[in-house]
């Protein structure tokens, strides 16, 4: 029971850093008059292996898969 309710608390922490992870981006408009939507993007951490657009990872918000190469 007690290795369960471990297993429980670790996945529910790991859940839980990923939903930390990302950041949501108010709509504005750029200088140029257009206005750009608000969206969802991975947080800034200098690296590009977990950006939502890279691929093997997926935008959770979405659904998309990502197409970038992290190189």
């Amino acid at each position: 029971m007690r290795k369960v309710l471990m297993l429980g608390m670790a996945l529910g922490i790991m859940c839980l850093s990923s939903v930390v992870s990302a950041e949501y981006v108010r709509g504005h408009y750029r200088s140029n008059g257009t206005y750009v939507q608000g969206y969802h993007r991975s947080s800034a951490n200098g690296t590009k292996m977990d950006n939502y657009s890279t691929r093997g990872n997926y935008n959770p918000y979405t659904g998309a898969k990502g197409t970038r190469s992290p190189y």
